[in-house]
């Protein structure tokens, strides 16, 4: 790979078009691709994503292209942003495109709807053979392409991809970690999801900071507990990924998945709410699967099932809130960090 791989970002939403112009600005070649031409024309006149991200300028050398073939070819590393709902059809227009020694990495956050699958399995499935890692971590997208001071991590199997990429990313206001535990840093990425929205509906019916508090705390238990059975390293998920993540969603007001919470703590009803948001909010799906993956493992994770309850309907957010009120008393660790509770 060149000693100053050139990248391809695929997907111009908030969170594409500001790491797009992250790396841009770190002198790294970038082009973005994304569905919408007029959209990408727009953006390479104003240079400005003005639906996404209206009051941040765009660095003068990010290159915009609407044809997918021309915008990976001769890419070094593919960076896919898109939602997790289109991630595995994203790699299947890839397969046929890609040069033999291209890299792969994502920022996607989620599972594979309707099987639980990581998105790291669907890349090792329909991509073999290449590097690959997730770009993660507790980070807006207004405020990393508005420079404010962040810090995401990048895992990867592969160390020297894994350092290698965090360098591309790696700018004055924003520090980028490595690491190697790729699963552990997929699921604290996807499961703070389904938690904020436990947080954003507290906050919603106004229970008071206590109520904020606790949720994070048994939420990160609970991620704790499904990592730990499915082989995640627990200190990834006390990191970047997991508790870094888990605090900046469920206390952000930036966060879609927060916002969604809050929205149907107030009484509004869930798709009014997701169409007030005007964004893909990614729990929505996440948390069937992450129930999935809890009753496959015999764990019990009664947080994330409330949220999933209330999001399909099944209870209201007041007696979800009664029903995790309502549990028998106990000790907080009655068989240990990782023992069911």
């Amino acid at each position: 790979m060149a000693e100053r791989p050139t990248l391809a970002v695929l997907g111009a939403g908030s969170w594409g078009t500001a790491l797009a112009a992250l790396t841009a600005r770190n002198g790294v070649p970038t082009t973005l691709w994304g569905r919408d031409p007029q959209a990408l024309s727009a953006m390479a006149e104003s240079r400005c994503n003005q639906r996404y991200l209206p009051d941040i300028e765009l660095p003068a050398g990010l290159r915009y292209d609407d044809d997918l073939a021309t915008a990976v070819r001769g890419a070094d590393i593919v960076l896919i942003v898109v939602p997790s709902h289109a991630f595995a059809s994203m790699l299947l227009e890839l397969a046929p495109l890609l040069d033999p020694d291209t890299a792969i990495a994502w920022a996607t956050k989620g599972f594979e709807p309707g099987t639980g699958r990581f998105l790291h399995e669907l890349v090792a499935q329909r991509l073999p053979g290449r590097p690959a890692a997730v770009v993660t971590g507790p980070s807006f997208a207004r405020e990393v392409a508005a420079g404010l001071p962040s810090a995401v991590t990048v895992h990867s199997e592969n160390a020297v991809f894994a350092k290698q990429l965090a360098g591309l990313l790696h700018a004055p206001n924003l520090r980028a970690y490595s690491g190697g535990d790729i699963l552990g840093a997929e699921l604290g990425g996807a499961m703070k999801n389904v938690l904020a929205v436990a947080t954003g509906i507290a906050d919603g019916m106004e229970l008071g900071l206590n109520a904020r508090a606790g949720l994070i705390t048994r939420g990160m238990n609970e991620m704790l507990r499904l990592g730990v059975a499915l082989g995640a390293r627990p200190e990834t998920l006390i990191g970047l990924s997991g508790l870094g993540d888990l605090v900046l969603t469920c206390t952000g007001d930036l966060s879609r998945n927060r916002r969604l919470g809050l929205a149907l703590g107030r009484g509004i009803a869930i798709d009014e709410a997701v169409r007030q948001i005007g964004q893909v909010v990614e729990s929505v799906l996440t948390a069937d699967e992450v129930a999935r993956l809890a009753d496959k493992h015999g764990l019990d994770l009664p947080i994330s099932a409330g949220v999933r309850a209330v999001l399909h309907g099944e209870v209201t957010p007041v007696n979800g809130v009664r029903a995790l009120m309502a549990r028998e008393q106990k000790p907080e660790y009655p068989r240990g960090l990782f023992g069911t509770d």
